[in-house]
């Protein structure tokens, strides 16, 4: 299960983003725990080799509790891949987090149930460090890339996963909302911890497409309203991960790198 193919950093998103890359071809990665979600198209961004997966495929087939996550994250980890972007449609659970901007979150609240999250299943304990779980290094690169296409940007906040594929009842986005966490979305978790197993270096992009129905006063969300939503921002997205990609050291050394120092 070895691939000649070879990228410096990913790309996971919709399936908007295949016209990031100048030139890219598509490649089946084969791993050892399964087929990831589609065919990666690896390319060039800023003199940089870029691998691009759509999480849900690119005829979004696979609904978020049932993604392939170690699936996709090794085969980022066979390419050799060592930074990871991840941009996600996100609820907002505060009203100062309005829909169109943007967050780069710095925490994260699992509440789902049943996903295969871990690569360590024995026989060797193996207790991976998640307290900040997002990329030290990569944050500040895409909150200064935001910034700078005038986006309305914050610079963190916390995530609430949640199951899917069913949104929240107002009673479930309420208790978010009191908790003081700003953003619910259904796949960072264990996407962004499964990229920590391995070393990789990660940072969302939380686009915020509605209100979440817990905030006083706001209907129920649509699937189709947040993908209008998203549709209009997707061009705004693109160019901003094009600036994070170009901005992005990659042979520099960060703590991400070093996840399973005293893990065992």
């Amino acid at each position: 299960m070895e691939t000649t193919e070879r990228a410096d950093i990913g790309v996971f998103g919709g399936s908007g983003f295949y016209s990031l890359m100048e030139g890219a071809r598509e490649a089946w990665i084969e791993t050892p725990y399964g087929a990831p979600s589609d065919r990666v198209a690896i390319g060039e961004i800023a003199g940089k080799r870029v691998a691009f997966l759509p999480r849900h495929g690119k005829d979004h087939r696979y609904p978020p509790h049932v993604i392939n996550y170690r699936a996709n994250l090794y085969a980022m980890k066979m390419l050799g891949v060592r930074h990871i972007i991840g941009p996600t449609a996100c609820g907002s659970l505060a009203r100062d987090v309005k829909p169109g901007s943007m967050v780069v979150a710095d925490q994260l609240v699992d509440r789902t149930t049943g996903r295969t999250d871990t690569f360590f299943d024995g026989p060797v304990t193996t207790h991976v460090s998640f307290a900040d779980p997002y990329c030290p290094t990569l944050r500040p690169i895409a909150v200064d890339a935001l910034r700078s296409l005038n986006i309305d940007t914050h610079e963190r906040g916390t995530i609430v996963v949640c199951q899917g594929p069913r949104f929240s009842t107002r009673s479930e986005s309420k208790w978010y909302q009191s908790q003081g966490w700003e953003v619910i979305n259904m796949t960072q978790y264990p996407e962004a911890y499964l990229a920590r197993e391995l070393g990789i270096c990660y940072v969302n992009i939380s686009l915020i497409t509605d209100y979440d129905v817990g905030l006083e006063g706001m209907p129920p969300v649509s699937h189709h309203e947040v993908m209008e939503v998203f549709k209009r921002n997707n061009e705004r997205t693109k160019t901003a991960i094009g600036r994070i990609v170009e901005n992005i050291p990659v042979a520099a050394d960060c703590s991400c790198r070093h996840s399973l120092e005293g893990a065992r």
